[in-house]
């Protein structure tokens, strides 16, 4: 099965202005995805999907392939949908759809093969990726968690403490299902055209989810756990001097 990875992005990002052309190690930072991205191996081809002519200009002079999206767009989703539903049909040869989102520069490769295996492999409608999360991490709102079932499939999604604990003598039992949620989707095609066609769900609107409308709609998607810690995703000035701190620390390590 043929794999096209997509990445989105766009500038109107509020709490790290200008986010995708702000500089990692050098870079602008959807050029640093887009290379992380090309790099793995595990997808056949990637494009960059934007509406904004500074970030397909910097990303095609790196040699990206760039598709020109609508400005309207509400979501990544809808953003990579354009992409591959319209009306071009330049990319109707993919049958694994792959959405790594453009401020990951650091997600692992297993991730986004965990999630396109368990479209392509497994049978699911859709597929991401999770790793074993901090006890922190359940009082964080801006991580997400996520809890799922013994086959892999994605019960819930929330900035919420999930498991809730109801007694601390069960403590241990809940240390190994807390799960940060990565920010990578892999869909099947028709699995796509049925997301951005369903209406925003209450629970995407009061978790700000956008995963939880597929999930609600009866979706099935697949979560495939990664033996790794968090990576560093960015999405404040705070995260993007951790990034760029840890990208001279990695290099110097392999120098």
């Amino acid at each position: 099965m043929r794999t096209l990875a997509v990445i989105p992005a766009r500038l109107g990002a509020t709490r790290l202005p200008r986010k995708p052309l702000r500089l990692l190690a050098g870079q602008p930072l959807i050029v640093r995805v887009w290379e992380h991205v090309v790099g793995m191996d595990v997808v056949d081809k990637v494009v960059v999907a934007t509406d904004s002519g500074e970030i397909a200009s910097v990303v095609a002079q790196a040699g990206a392939t760039v598709a020109i999206t609508r400005p309207d767009h509400v979501s990544g989703t809808d953003r990579v949908a354009e992409v591959v539903l319209g009306a071009g049909h330049e990319y109707d040869d993919f049958d694994v759809i792959v959405n790594v989102q453009g401020d990951e520069p650091f997600i692992p490769p297993d991730a986004v093969r965990g999630a396109r295996d368990m479209v392509s492999e497994r049978g699911f409608d859709l597929g991401t990726a999770a790793v074993r999360a901090d006890l922190a991490a359940l009082d964080d709102a801006d991580v997400v968690k996520v809890v799922y079932a013994d086959d892999g499939r994605a019960l819930y999604f929330s900035r919420a403490s999930i498991p809730y604990l109801r007694q601390l003598s069960d403590s241990r039992l809940r240390e190994p299902l807390v799960r940060q949620h990565l920010g990578v989707y892999a869909y099947t095609r028709t699995a796509l055209a049925r997301w951005v066609s369903l209406p925003p769900h209450p629970l995407e609107q009061c978790e700000r989810l956008e995963q939880l409308r597929p999930l609600a709609a009866g979706l099935n998607m697949g979560v495939a756990f990664i033996d790794a810690r968090a990576p560093i995703a960015v999405d404040t000035e705070d995260d993007l001097m951790r990034a760029n701190a840890h990208w001279e620390t990695r290099y110097a390590r392999q120098a």
